[in-house]
């Protein structure tokens, strides 16, 4: 049997994790990099038993792999895993899209509908790099108010860490200015059916959504998209 762990370790390996999710939110540690225990003690700054508690967790919420022997893989963006991550994020986006489009206050909403609309037309005047860090914050904004309507502390738990993996997963590629414009479409889309209550047509524009996100990784799999229709 293993020493029972004291909370000071537990309090270690909690900050070591959040040391180690930044390194790779930052893109400090990439997608399908290789990374041994002592890179990450030298990176984080936290002693080795805290880092291997972290490493755990990290695998436990699908960030990384540990490979005896060899090392910790960070998350690989293969098409399996970009379908699963999206498929997923879809699966919930939809129920939250319902929710949004029975409620009467959506005051936030419009604010955010906005929001996607300036930088629609700014994206037409031209893409710069703080348009497209702009564009990926209101991208966010409108994934986690979906999420947020869900109102199931569980299914937020979900959601975050999906959110984690997408996000380590979109460093791991160059921004593509020609996705801005689409995106903010298929966005607008959710955003106009919410907005009119229109339940059956925002989740099916969440499902649209999904379709142009795989398109641009270049997994082109039109039948994932039908798999989100809870018709289907």
């Amino acid at each position: 049997m293993s020493p029972r762990k004291s909370t000071g370790d537990l309090l270690l390996a909690d900050q070591a994790f959040l040391a180690f999710k930044q390194l790779l939110l930052r893109g400090d540690v990439r997608a399908g990099q290789m990374v041994s225990i002592a890179e990450l003690v030298e990176r984080s700054g936290y002693p080795l038993a805290p880092v291997r508690e972290a490493v755990k967790h990290a695998e436990s919420v699908g960030l990384v792999q540990i490979l005896p022997k060899r090392g910790v893989l960070v998350i690989e963006p293969t098409p399996d895993t970009i379908r699963a991550c999206f498929h997923l994020r879809c699966m919930m986006d939809q129920e939250g899209a319902r929710v949004l489009s029975t409620r009467p206050d959506k005051d936030d909403l419009q604010a955010l509908r906005e929001e996607h609309a300036v930088v629609r037309i700014r994206a037409e005047e031209g893409i710069t790099p703080q348009l497209q860090r702009q564009a990926m914050e209101v991208d966010w904004k409108l994934h986690l108010a979906l999420a947020d309507a869900l109102g199931n502390p569980l299914a937020a738990r979900v959601y975050a860490s999906n959110h984690d993996r997408i996000t380590v997963l979109q460093l791991s590629r160059r921004l593509l200015p020609e996705r801005i414009i689409p995106a903010m479409d298929e966005h607008l889309q959710i955003l106009d059916a919410v907005l009119q209550g229109r339940e059956e047509a925002a989740m099916q524009a969440v499902r649209g959504h999904l379709a142009g996100t795989l398109r641009w990784w270049g997994v082109n799999l039109p039948e994932l998209a039908a798999t989100c229709d809870p018709a289907s």
